[in-house]
């Protein structure tokens, strides 16, 4: 059974850092595709990064420059480097992974965690 564990979130000022983790347990970091999405109160759920095999990584526009998704695949675990947080970012982050090597359907979720970033 596949079970991904968020952790890292919590407040910040603007202009601060955090850095998310999502430890995988029941999948395999390296092979497949992996993400980080979010969801801001009365908003839908956005990608914000996925990476993909051989360490292809995606960004959306809003966080390029600014957020860097990696993994170490001997922990079994997928990052967010979230650097220049702006109010904007705050939101649920959770970790998501495909059975694919493809991005298109993220199966398996985590429950999240939280990020505030005040101004």
């Amino acid at each position: 059974q596949v079970q991904l564990v968020e952790s890292g979130g919590g407040s910040v000022q603007a202009g601060g850092s955090l850095t998310l983790s999502c430890a995988a347990y029941g999948y395999s970091t390296s092979h497949y595709c992996m993400g980080w999405f979010r969801q801001a109160p009365g908003k839908e759920r956005e990608r914000v990064a996925h990476i993909r095999l051989h360490g292809v990584t995606t960004y959306a526009d809003s966080v390029k420059g600014r957020f860097t998704i990696s993994r170490d695949n001997a922990k079994n675990t997928l990052y967010l480097q979230m650097n220049s947080l702006k109010p904007e970012d705050t939101g649920m982050y959770y970790c998501a992974a495909s059975p694919f090597v493809v991005c298109d359907s993220m199966t398996f979720w985590g429950q999240g965690t939280q990020v505030t970033v005040s101004s």
